[in-house]
């Protein structure tokens, strides 16, 4: 869903506005579950729309029972905010604040306003810098270390830096990086494996001393003297947003008595059932304290998480020893004085399903704070930090104050979701200094080398204008790659020797390089010039001229490809003598032709590449048999088959050729490659699977390993099939059945893989949904060698008869809500449902 600009295509020159802006579709049974999405754009004439690739899934919007569609009507609401212009293309962050942001790797949002709260956390950022790592670590493998790499560039880079070094040392796949995690479990898994990391070293402890308070669990009984306790650490508290207005609030909810009595009593040894009292006090506090607030919480009634978008204020200043200290247990240390102050606000701005985060941050506790927002950083004063952040309702401004109109309100969907402060007597000695004597010499010398080849791709980059590619592929090319790498066609370019050439050197300085590089002298290379034929097969089609080899690289290749940019792609022709040594090529007249020759051996099924001639167009195979069989390795009467390759896409298509007929009769001209193959008797065809050079063809052509997955084990390969991609549903099952011994192969499901989350899609494979086995690899325009499978209870064809569903019902004498599901026919009745649930229950 988007939000474009109107009239777009007339826009005057120069145009540009920038916008904050939500989408929103509303839930029209229970509003509060509406569907919303902030973000902001620099709107302009090259990008006059913007919005979310992915906004909800249609599941869920053609689902009647969910709100969002009712009578045929979907009502979709736009608020649009026009702000102050940002010149989001010239706009340097570190020039206008000092700081640099990171950059957001699909949806890591969430991570990036962590990691730059932990980063202005100086102490904590001079610990990572302490730890031990060694230069042969990899930064992909070490959190320690990419954790280092990325502090080190946020410290001293121009421009927003990367993360996915430090998302691929998570163990993270692409997948991973585009998924929402919690942001409260990221800090706790990343803060427990650096505090792993840190035993044994000078900066052993550190976690510990930062963000590590004390609690304790208290019973106590009324009427008796019995009171059990159990202590307790935390590194950060969770504290309710609903029904508390600030987070005083929170802490008195916190720690507020509770009364067991009743059927609720507590068990006191040696006393029995007893009236007590149960609470929660604190011991200490850390000097960092982190502070979660319960924004998100699941809706009992409504099966399904909510977002609580209520105001709660939060102070600049948290007096945690106020009131005598109510906070602290009686045997608590209160020789610290437990004052705070804000360092850090995590925003959350969105719906449950979704949404963007950054961070409000004072990174030396001044006045000043600053928003990071990925890869941008901009200062921002105190209101935008802390009262635009309490979350509620803000009601517009009136457009006629004089008529006594409703105020119109709207939910503030962007609210703070959690809380840093640090602790006034701890001050200094966390906002400490940190510089590049703090820095391991290794981590310097690796990201300075960094950093130069950063600036040497830049000017190679700033120069490639000046510059072409060349790429040259000879016979050996086509020995090393036809039947390995490739079956069709000669060679594949992107594994071929590459040159990249001034374009204003001459080609005759290129051959010098040539000359070097492969040890044939200048006078011994003849180029070819590759064409893309009408039939999509690429093959050479005509020698350089002498004029055209005395014309600069540029030049050249602008009249070889006529596509801007194109690279050179060229056959060099190397003619060798009896003693391997080179030849000058030979003269070509109108009349000879190259032809390029494959031979196929049907009883080992392999295609190599043996060679090439030169024929001429009037002559006639039957004259030149003699030859062929030399260049396969044949007695010289071998008789032999010859069929022409003439394309593969969409089709194979690959025609035996007359023998009697002359070469130009049969169509064919410089580039064109003939298959020969032993003549294979009528009899002998029964004993190969493709017993000549089409059937063979046909076969690679449509022959794919798939490599299958349990569905319950997404990420690990199970085993590998050979299989056709012309199979049906039931070929393959049969084989997988085959393959792992099971002897019903309509007991086996299959689903398909998601090319780009790289996971299993959603709805399995309906049985004999698809025609080919190819209809299963497609993922929109990209192809997969991946398939799921599971093993059922019952045959896929009676499980598609059936509808599985989710029955939730309230249990009168434990008083809680119990969900189930089951599986009947589509047509069965409530009473087989009720039947069905009396028998499983």
């Amino acid at each position: 869903m988007y939000l474009d600009v109107a009239d777009s295509a007339s826009l005057p020159y120069g145009w540009s506005r920038f916008a904050q802006f939500s989408l929103a579709v509303v839930n029209q049974i229970h509003p509060k579950l509406s569907i919303r999405k902030e973000t902001q754009h620099q709107f302009n004439a090259r990008e006059s729309d913007w919005g979310f690739t992915s906004f909800m899934p249609l599941s869920e919007v053609y689902d009647h029972g969910k709100g969002y569609l009712l009578n045929d009507t979907l009502i979709v609401e736009a608020e649009v905010t026009v702000r102050k212009m940002l010149d989001y293309w010239s706009y340097d962050s570190k020039k206008e604040t000092g700081y640099v942001g990171l950059k957001n790797q699909g949806a890591t949002c969430y991570m990036n306003s962590l990691l730059q709260t932990l980063y202005h956390i100086p102490y904590f950022r001079k610990a990572v810098y302490h730890m031990p790592t060694t230069e042969n670590d990899m930064p992909s493998g070490s959190i320690p270390l990419a954790l280092q790499s990325l502090f080190y560039k946020l410290q001293y880079s121009d421009i927003s830096v990367a993360t996915k070094e430090l998302t691929k040392s998570f163990g993270w796949d692409t997948y991973d990086s585009f998924m929402q995690h919690d942001v409260q479990e990221l800090n706790r898994v990343l803060c427990e494996k650096l505090e792993d990391k840190m035993k044994g070293t000078v900066v052993e402890g550190t976690i510990q001393q930062l963000f590590e308070g004390h609690h304790i669990n208290y019973i106590e009984c009324i009427n008796v003297d019995y009171k059990s306790s159990r202590k307790e650490s935390f590194y950060d508290l969770q504290l309710d947003v609903k029904g508390c207005r600030d987070v005083y609030a929170s802490f008195d909810k916190y720690v507020e008595v509770e009364r067991l009595e009743g059927d609720n009593k507590y068990h006191a040894e040696q006393f029995g059932l007893q009236d007590a009292k149960k609470g929660v006090l604190f011991l200490d506090f850390p000097p960092v304290l982190q502070l979660q607030l319960k924004r998100f919480e699941y809706d009992y009634m409504r099966d399904t998480m909510v977002k609580i978008n209520d105001r709660y204020e939060f102070p600049l200043q948290l007096d945690l020893d106020k009131d005598d200290g109510k906070y602290l247990a009686p045997d608590a240390d209160r020789s610290v004085r437990n004052l705070y102050t804000l360092h850090s606000v995590l925003v959350h701005s969105g719906g449950v399903h979704g949404g963007h985060y950054y961070a409000f941050i004072r990174p030396t506790l001044s006045d000043q704070w600053f928003k990071f927002d990925d890869e941008r950083v901009t200062k921002e004063d105190i209101k935008k930090a802390l009262e635009e952040q309490y979350g509620g309702e803000e009601e517009l401004p009136q457009l006629n104050p004089g008529f006594n109109n409703t105020p119109f309100k709207f939910t503030k969907y962007s609210n703070a979701y959690m809380l840093v402060y640090i602790r006034e007597s701890d001050k200094e000695k966390i906002m400490c200094n940190v510089d590049e004597k703090d820095i391991a010499e290794h981590l310097r010398m690796r990201l300075k080398k960094e950093q130069e080849e950063k600036e040497h791709k830049k000017k190679e980059k700033a120069e490639a204008h000046l510059y072409t590619i060349i790429k040259v592929a000879r016979d050996e090319d086509l020995s090393e790659q036809i039947g390995k790498d490739i079956y069709f066609d000669l060679v594949d370019h992107d594994k071929v020797r590459s040159f990249r050439i001034q374009k204003q050197l001459p080609f005759t300085a290129f051959k010098e390089e040539v000359a070097k590089e492969f040890g044939i002298p200048v006078q011994f290379q003849r180029y070819w010039l590759w064409a893309k034929r009408q039939n999509h097969t690429y093959r050479p089609n005509r020698p350089l001229s002498a004029h055209e080899e005395l014309q600069t690289v540029g030049n050249l290749r602008e009249v070889s490809n006529k596509a801007h940019n194109a690279e050179l792609k060229l056959f060099l022709e190397v003619e060798l003598g009896m003693d391997l040594r080179p030849l000058p090529p030979p003269d070509k007249s109108r009349e000879d032709i190259l032809i390029f020759f494959k031979l196929y051996d049907p009883e080992k099924e392999e295609l190599r590449y043996v060679g090439r001639m030169f024929l001429k167009a009037v002559g006639k195979p039957i004259e030149i048999l003699a030859k062929l069989n030399e260049l396969a390795g044949f007695p010289d009467d071998e008789e032999i088959e010859l069929y022409e390759e003439i394309k593969f896409e969409p089709n194979i298509m690959c025609e035996p050729i007359d023998k009697r007929l002359s070469f130009k009769n049969s169509q064919l001209e410089d580039g064109d490659i003939i298959c020969l193959q032993k003549a294979i008797s009528s009899e002998g065809e029964t004993n190969y699977r493709y017993p000549d050079v089409p059937s063979f063809l046909e076969y690679v052509h449509n022959r794919q390993i798939v490599h299958f997955r349990l569905l319950e084990k997404p990420k690990e390969d199970d085993f590998s099939l050979e299989l056709s991609k012309l199979h049906t549903y039931d070929d393959v099952v049969e084989r997988v059945a085959g393959h792992i011994g099971l002897d019903d192969p309509a007991k086996i499901r299959l689903t398909s893989h998601n090319c780009y989350s790289q996971q299993p899609k959603p709805q399995p494979i309906r049985y004999r949904g698809v025609e080919h086995l190819s209809d299963m690899l497609i993922h929109y325009n990209q192809t997969s060698d991946i398939l799921y499978y599971e093993v059922l209870d019952i045959p896929l064809p009676e499980l598609q008869g059936l509808k599985t569903l989710k029955v939730a019902f309230h249990h009168s004498t434990k008083d809680e809500v119990v969900s189930h599901s089951i599986r009947l026919p589509k047509n069965s009745t409530v009473g087989d449902v009720i039947n069905d649930l009396k028998e499983q229950l």
